[in-house]
């Protein structure tokens, strides 16, 4: 989650725990980073409650200390790697983290193939302009990189999740963990869109929800064919 400047990441984090409290995917072996952002202008987005409400203890801060971030997640990502498993990541931003992930990974594991073991979904033309350039090309070729339609978009292969008209998710989820974090991602995204010079997501002015970075994780996941908000909720929120 790059965090930077826009508040969809918020939305995203509710809608990814609303999938982990979903009784189908509730092993999932996760892990969540903030702050993963590129070369974009703007400022960024604090959310360390929410993060820390959504995930407990399975999230690092890379705005605050991107060194400690990356030997964190390498920790993590290098047990799996090691037990022969494969590491998929949802690129709810830019790929510079992972740039510097698949760096650290081929210097302490200097035999793995990064290219067959570690995938990378992106869904946003704007995350790669903003990516550095030479850290983008770096992913792309040393990673298992898949690009999939524009998640802001219903219709496209993806699922849309931008809708300034979706504003009944609290009746539609029935979980009241996840609410609780539906309401403290929907809170801090309102108080931060558009301050500040901070990017004004429409969507979220308008009082709707914008959780479009999420699409790749239902692509990971294998639920890419949800239509758009008002179907993840019918099928992730009962």
């Amino acid at each position: 989650f790059d965090c930077k400047t826009d508040v969809d990441d918020l939305h995203t984090v509710a809608g990814f725990f609303t999938i982990l409290k979903n009784p189908r995917f509730s092993a999932i072996n996760y892990y969540a980073v903030a702050g993963t952002y590129g070369i974009q202008e703007g400022l960024y987005v604090p959310a360390n409650e929410l993060f820390k409400a959504a995930f407990g203890k399975n999230w690092s801060d890379a705005h605050s200390d991107p060194e400690k971030a990356l030997k964190e997640v390498y920790s993590i990502v290098a047990k799996t790697l090691k037990k022969d498993g494969d590491v998929w990541i949802a690129e709810a931003g830019q790929s510079d983290f992972t740039s510097a992930l698949i760096r650290k990974i081929q210097a302490e594991m200097p035999t793995l193939n990064t290219s067959l073991r570690i995938h990378v979904v992106q869904h946003s033309n704007w995350n790669e302009e903003v990516t550095s350039p030479d850290k983008l090309a770096f992913v792309k070729s040393n990673s298992d990189y898949h690009k999939i339609p524009d998640g802001n978009t219903k219709g496209n292969g993806s699922p849309g999740f931008r809708n300034p008209d979706l504003r009944d998710w609290d009746s539609r989820i029935k979980d009241d963990a996840a609410k609780e974090i539906w309401r403290m991602a929907v809170d801090i995204a309102n108080r931060y869109n558009g301050k500040e010079g901070r990017y004004n997501n429409e969507a979220v002015a308008a009082g709707g929800l914008d959780f479009s970075d999420l699409s790749e994780t239902c692509h990971i996941l294998g639920t890419g064919d949800i239509e758009d908000g008002g179907e993840f909720f019918e099928r992730m929120g009962n």
